[in-house]
């Protein structure tokens, strides 16, 4: 058996799982498959054409402001950066019994059993969706205190560490941890790793683009998000800038660099940063054509024209899914273009997490079992948001607590 047939086995086992069924009181349940007419799904191409018009002059703008390095031949960025190896991993962190937090199944035993119903697509009621709004302002929190640790020097194994003790103090589990056997409480992802990543004792250099991806279990459901930064991305005299300088920021804020020792680490940071915006815009466009009566569908279109408008690719091996008691259920989200023809409802709650790639998509496993990395070492950066499908649109659960859910711009 291949490596990649071992992930996509692992992966399918995992995303029908775990246990027993959410009683009436937390959610409804439909099994059959709501299929969207010919006019629904002909109705989205002037959608998704302006979708990649708006993507291509985003694109077109950056590269006017900092120059385009990338050719057809040179699509990776190769200089200042090293592949990633495996550093020694630490013990698997523990969960004192006397805090009394309420584990998911598996946590003991590291086994994901296959749910009963692996096709069903949940329906929560407002109970159900107050306690997932509750672990995913939860994760979103561990997520932005992850991000702004990522700086020069320090073990991602280090910030495992306060993703642990942070969700724990909030009488939250870490979902990762032990989850199929996962070693860790977060994933941590850096360049050409696309997703999965174990962390240990490699310390983050200057230019790694690196992918958090923070999950919690609190109140019998799980919280989903993961975000991408830059590690040392920052204007160390940000705050003395004047108004008419200002410099550019990240999704968090942050000033970005306006000075580098020299052309190799100004292409290293732009080319990564280019990378970054585009993942973002393709969650962000991914989220924007949810409402209730689109198509599955449509998030993976949005998602391509993005990437296709920017000149990368994006991953197949990898999904979103449908999020509740089970950490991983229907439906399954594909960030490309397909034809699933399911219509959303209101109560659906899933993610959406679009991996991007500088090459191709294409993918592979580490001998860890757990860590995807590209094929050809181009980087890769992601985003995700959990989402509920509403009445009259779509909410994201997983923005900061200061955020506004009905607005799709902002990560």
């Amino acid at each position: 058996m291949t490596t990649i047939s071992r992930v996509v086995r692992k992966r399918i086992a995992a995303a029908t799982s775990p246990r027993a069924l959410p009683s009436a009181s937390s959610c409804r349940q439909f099994f059959g498959v709501h299929v969207a007419s010919a006019t629904t799904t002909s109705s989205s191409t002037s959608t998704i054409d302006a979708i990649k018009e708006s993507a291509t002059a985003n694109a077109a703008t950056f590269d006017s402001q900092y120059g385009d390095t990338r050719t057809s031949a040179n699509r990776i960025h190769r200089k200042s950066r090293s592949p990633v190896v495996a550093h020694a991993v630490s013990r698997q962190r523990t969960v004192p019994a006397e805090l009394n937090i309420t584990p998911p199944p598996y946590a003991e035993t590291g086994v994901v059993v296959p749910g009963l119903f692996p096709n069903r697509v949940l329906l929560h009621d407002e109970a159900s969706i107050n306690r997932m709004r509750t672990a995913a302002k939860l994760a979103r929190k561990v997520l932005d205190m992850a991000c702004n640790s990522a700086k020069e020097g320090i073990t991602t194994d280090a910030i495992d560490g306060a993703v642990h003790s942070a969700i724990l103090r909030a009488g939250a589990y870490p979902s990762p941890l032990n989850y199929s056997g996962f070693p860790k409480s977060v994933c941590s992802s850096i360049n050409e790793v696309i997703c999965h990543g174990i962390p240990d004792a490699r310390s983050l250099e200057n230019g790694d683009i690196v992918s958090f991806d923070v999950s919690c279990f609190i109140g019998g459901v799980h919280g989903d998000n993961c975000a991408t930064v830059i590690v040392g991305d920052v204007e160390e005299d940000g705050d003395g800038v004047g108004a008419d300088n200002d410099p550019p920021k990240d999704w968090r804020g942050v000033p970005q660099k306006t000075t580098f020792a020299n052309d190799e680490e100004q292409e290293l940071f732009v080319t990564g940063r280019r990378l970054v915006q585009a993942a973002l815009e393709s969650l962000n466009e991914g989220v924007a054509v949810c409402k209730p009566g689109a198509c599955l569908s449509e998030i993976g279109k949005a998602i391509h024209a993005v990437a296709d408008a920017y000149g990368y690719d994006t991953v197949r091996t990898y999904r979103g899914h449908g999020i509740s008691d089970e950490f991983h259920c229907s439906p399954f989200v594909k960030h490309y273009r397909n034809s699933d023809a399911l219509l959303l409802e209101p109560g659906m709650i899933f993610t959406i997490e679009p991996m991007l790639t500088e090459g191709n998509s294409d993918c592979y496993e580490w001998n860890d079992a757990w860590t995807v990395a590209t094929v050809d070492g181009g980087r890769s950066a992601q985003f995700e948001h959990t989402v509920l499908i509403t009445d009259d649109g779509v909410e994201i659960l997983t923005l900061p607590e200061d955020g506004d859910t009905r607005r799709d711009k902002h990560i």
